[in-house]
């Protein structure tokens, strides 16, 4: 069975790369459209890696991962920022809500492969 990722970002454009470029690896790709949009989706279904945005609307990308952290069955899922915030604050802030790791936007296709098969297989 194929793993699955959650790609939320508020750019339909990036979402549709990412999703492509993950799908042509044989991973199975849901979408949200924000952070808000994330956790709800997140609620129904657990997912092997979650994949973020920082700055979107209704819900940024740090809340997102603080309030997946606080449910018992994301404490543990990995999950990385997509994102133009390239920062060392910003990325001790992902650190501290709880990303395992960082990919800046705009991000090589295979290189995010890569990644995603480090971190989930």
């Amino acid at each position: 069975m194929s793993k699955t990722i959650l790609a939320v970002d508020d750019s339909g454009s990036l979402r549709q790369m990412v999703a492509f470029s993950l799908k042509a690896a044989g991973y199975q790709v849901v979408e949200a459209v924000d952070g808000q949009d994330g956790l709800e989706k997140a609620k129904n279904q657990v997912f092997d890696l979650v994949l973020t945005d920082q700055n979107m609307p209704r819900m940024d990308g740090l809340t997102l991962i603080k309030s997946l952290r606080a449910l018992a069955t994301y404490q543990k899922v990995p999950i990385l920022m997509l994102t133009t915030e390239s920062s060392d604050d910003m990325k001790n802030k992902g650190r501290a809500a709880g990303a395992n790791g960082w990919l800046v936007k705009p991000f090589d296709p295979q290189k995010l492969t890569e990644v995603v098969k480090k971190v989930i297989g």
